[in-house]
């Protein structure tokens, strides 16, 4: 088991693009920590590095408290799991798992007991004797998985082993991989762009874009706090609505002005912004869908909206509605709370009042596109 250390790590490659830029990371012994983003954003070449496929161009990787900058990959103690699963098709899933320990001369016995431990503990001991053509997706990832644990690692790195697998699968293995982690108890460095996974996975969330480190944090973290406009649409589905708005300071605190709407800024953000002593100025306001909720007609705090797609998801509905001045919003309505009436009258065309509370509101810098609430972007947007 081991912490991994990352710092100021570069990636330039000979065309001069950069890949990653000065990353700073400080992993946990035994931390689940995911990187996330769109594709491009790097994340996949910081895990190469760490594992030792790509080499880095400036800064320092530290395992287990070792710099590892020129050790090769086999000397890292790490183990890697591919997106796609990279198994020797002429061999069985026993030899397969096998193999690394028979090129490090493992007495047989010893290889026979962490193959068999290894299956047991992913479920595949009946598998033993196939071969991966005769296997399953979910099935082949295990194996490709129980080869990575046979090695005693110190360190799993995860380049989105799931990417392959249909829906209902996937749930399956993240739930497979959670309880994995949990009996292995090693450091996990998972890389995926989806953003459920992310958030199920992670005890740290590593959010990239373009090389860059977009924010660190738990995924309650970044979900309720994101610092920027770039995590606030990137975590969550549907993403985070965003639209303009006035941020008023006014003597007896702070509201917000929206379609025609006041509403005020109450409880901990009301406080935060005071503490700031924020000035009153244009920014764009993010309202999650979950948070817009219906009113009724002329209701305090609440605007008219025209319904223009209804999306049937089981047990919600979502709702993209544009507001009189062309607004376009979505909004996530369960249908525990709706009559059979109202189910009824959410069609094209027809109108309704929604609304949304202070406390579920995010405050983003119209210019820099920080959260205003965050310290870091003090500098930039206090009075």
């Amino acid at each position: 088991m081991a912490s991994v250390r990352l710092k100021n790590v570069k990636k330039i490659y000979d065309n001069k693009v950069v890949a990653v830029h000065d990353f700073n990371l400080d992993i946990a012994d035994k931390e689940f920590i995911v990187f996330v983003g769109p594709s491009g954003c790097g994340k996949s070449t910081t895990l190469r590095m760490i594992a030792g496929l790509e080499g880095i161009s400036d800064g320092k990787i530290e395992i287990d408290g070792v710099v590892v900058n020129d050790l090769q990959p086999k000397d890292r103690g790490v183990a890697m799991v591919f997106q796609n699963y990279a198994l020797y098709p002429h061999m069985t899933v026993y030899q397969n798992m096998a193999f690394s320990l028979k090129l490090k001369k493992v007495p047989k016995e010893e290889i026979d007991k962490k193959v068999t431990a290894a299956a047991d503990t992913l479920g595949i001991l009946e598998l033993l004797t196939r071969k991966p053509r005769a296997l399953s997706g979910g099935q082949r990832q295990r194996v490709a998985i129980g080869r990575a644990m046979v090695r005693d690692a110190k360190v799993f790195l995860m380049d989105e082993p799931l990417s392959n697998l249909d829906a209902k699968l996937r749930n399956q293995m993240r739930a497979e991989l959670i309880l994995l982690h949990k009996k292995i108890d090693t450091t996990f460095i998972y890389v995926t762009h989806d953003q459920t996974e992310a958030m199920t996975l992670g005890d740290r969330i590593v959010i990239m874009e373009d090389g860059f480190i977009q924010q660190v944090g738990t995924p309650t973290e970044v979900f309720e706090e994101p610092d920027n406009l770039f995590v606030a649409e990137f975590i969550g589905a549907p993403k985070m609505n965003i639209f303009d708005a006035r941020l008023i300071k006014s003597s007896d605190g702070y509201y917000v002005r929206t379609f025609d709407a006041d509403i005020p800024v109450d409880g901990l953000k009301g406080e935060r912004l005071t503490e700031l002593n924020i000035k009153s100025q244009e920014i764009l306001l993010g309202v999650r869908p979950e948070h817009i909720v219906l009113a009724k007609e002329g209701a305090p705090n609440a605007f008219p909206a025209t319904i223009e797609v209804t999306e049937m998801m089981g047990s919600e509905l979502h709702l993209h509605v544009y507001t009189d001045d062309e607004t376009n919003l979505i909004v996530r309505v369960p249908i525990m709370s709706l009559s059979r009436e109202m189910r009824a009258a959410m069609v094209y065309g027809a109108r309704m009042w929604l609304t949304f509370e202070a406390n579920v509101m995010h405050f983003f810098d119209a210019e820099n596109k920080y959260n205003i609430l965050k310290a870091d972007s003090i500098d930039i947007i206090s009075a």
